[in-house]
């Protein structure tokens, strides 16, 4: 039985390329392109040459207000010029059909690490449901003195907040004559 190599793209990275636009989990093209070691230009070159693969529920490309919330949401740089056109992004089934187009040791090995990822997001979420659903039958159950230990799970359980994003720069204080005294 062949030994497999450990892939040489981390599920954490990958998993961090995950996003949720449009209530669907996807991956930008320029993540994507970096992943497979390509430009993101013939990435989509690739695509465009073959288009009937990527129906929309496969593929479909981001509105200009997308892309700036992105921008702003992630600090993503735009680089040298930024892009002209908003990226595409794509499902996982997008991303499975992009190993045919891209036909390469390295879009198979990237390909299957991305696909392992994906399995994985949709494990934990099942998982964090199916905890959500016990914890209501628990609470059903118990009486009012229980109330708080639900409570706190719950808090446990909801996602972090956003942290409000810092002003950079120095700020500056005014102060009257009065306060020096």
């Amino acid at each position: 039985m062949p030994k497999h190599s450990p892939p040489s793209v981390p599920s954490e990275l990958i998993e961090q390329k995950i996003y949720l636009i449009r209530g669907h989990k996807v991956m930008l093209d320029a993540d994507l392109a970096e992943l497979y070691r390509v430009t993101t230009g013939n990435l989509n070159l690739a695509v465009r040459r073959n288009l009937k693969r990527f129906p929309e529920d496969f593929m479909f490309q981001l509105s200009r207000e997308e892309t700036q919330c992105l921008l702003l949401q992630n600090a993503r740089a735009k680089g040298r010029g930024g892009r002209r056109t908003p990226p595409y992004a794509f499902t996982e089934q997008g991303v499975s059909m992009l190993s045919s187009v891209l036909n390469s040791e390295r879009a198979i090995e990237v390909n299957i690490a991305i696909m392992r990822a994906f399995v994985r997001l949709r494990a934990m979420l099942a998982t964090h449901a199916d905890l959500a659903r016990r914890l209501n039958e628990l609470e059903e159950k118990y009486d009012e003195q229980f109330r708080v230990v639900f409570e706190a799970i719950r808090e446990l359980m909801a996602p972090e907040p956003v942290p409000p994003s810092r002003r950079i720069g120095f700020a500056i204080e005014h102060r009257r004559k009065d306060d020096d005294r």
